[in-house]
């Protein structure tokens, strides 16, 4: 499938997202690190664009799950993590991201994530807290690289997707946002470039048989 950019996701310019938090609730637990990736197109290729990545304060008033801290290895209040205030970071990212899919002419941008809900839910809950109106996500469509994996690779669990695809997974560095951020991204360009290489095959093939 030979299309441009601005084109190929219905003028949506895909942006991989990973986040991790003091648990499951995003209004009430801490978001801690985020990390987003943008994908660009070239010579016929998918591939990872402009990593953005940030440790974040946790805000005022929010709770933080032990089993969850335990799960990810997060001390938040280390201050060699060089956090910094959702107001901050959000700024920051939102405008790279803006800029981003001005430069990829691009309406906006989608949120691919692994359970991507999970990943736009604490973007929304960070937003309503700084009132941000000018998000460049797409408000509720994404693009969930577990059912593109269930799909292409009969597998659901990131680490186990990626390793059948056959790229790479470290176990030790699993569970930090841009490290999960780049393992997702690659995979969503393994099974986008794949499937446009079958779909350029398919219609090479049609072509041939036609003639």
């Amino acid at each position: 499938m030979n299309l441009p950019l601005n084109q190929r996701f219905r003028g949506f310019l895909p942006v991989v997202v990973d986040v991790e938090s003091a648990g499951f609730e995003a209004h009430r637990h801490a978001l801690l690190e985020i990390a987003a990736i943008v994908i660009t197109h070239a010579d016929g290729q998918w591939q990872l664009g402009p990593r953005h990545h940030f440790h974040v304060e946790p805000f005022a008033g929010a709770e933080l799950d032990p089993a969850a801290l335990a799960f990810n290895g997060i001390d938040p209040y280390q201050p060699l993590r060089g956090a910094l205030p959702e107001a901050e970071v959000f700024g920051t990212l939102y405008r790279a991201l803006r800029k981003a899919v001005k430069e990829a002419h691009c309406r906006r941008a989608v949120l691919v994530g692994h359970n991507a809900h999970f990943d736009l839910s604490f973007l929304h809950a960070a937003e309503k807290r700084l009132r941000l109106k000018n998000s460049p996500f797409h408000p509720f469509s994404v693009i969930d690289t577990v059912s593109l994996a269930a799909l292409a690779l009969a597998e659901t669990v990131l680490a186990k997707a990626v390793q059948k695809a056959g790229l790479a997974w470290d176990g030790r560095e699993a569970h930090s946002a841009l490290y999960d951020a780049e393992r997702t991204a690659e995979l969503f360009c393994w099974i986008v470039n794949r499937y446009d290489r079958l779909e350029d095959d398919a219609g090479a093939a049609l072509s041939t048989s036609i003639c």
